[in-house]
């Protein structure tokens, strides 16, 4: 057994079951945990997947939500144990890899169509 292979199995172990598929320009609920003091508690982050990178451990996705009239985005690592559940809202047809168009649009031009052939998780 080579050091790619050890690495793969231990990496395999760390990796989430019960994920649903994601696709770009899905809206998704990611549920993140949060420490405050000695408490842990979920806090739901909601938004649009502009973009997702790598396949494994490392696989990321970027959500983007319009909070008090600004843009934010944040990257969540899937297999993190910081995230507890993702839950798909909403599938959007889209035909790009990477939505980053989106960030130069206000308002209602913000809107993709929703596609309703593939099943929501």
């Amino acid at each position: 057994m080579n050091a790619q292979e050890i690495i793969r199995s231990i990496e395999g172990e760390q990796l989430k079951k019960d994920l649903p598929e994601i696709h770009i320009g899905d809206t998704v609920k990611v549920g993140v945990v949060i420490q405050e003091g000695g408490k842990e508690r979920v806090q739901p982050y909601e938004g649009v997947v502009i973009a997702k990178r790598n396949t494994g451990i490392n696989q990321t996705i970027t959500v983007r939500r319009i909070f008090q009239g600004v843009g934010v985005e944040r990257v969540f690592l899937v297999h993190s144990p910081r995230i507890s559940n993702i839950k798909v809202l909403r599938r959007s047809q889209v035909r790009r890899a990477k939505l980053y168009y989106l960030r130069d649009r206000v308002g209602k031009a913000t809107r993709l169509k929703q596609r309703f052939d593939r099943p929501m998780s």
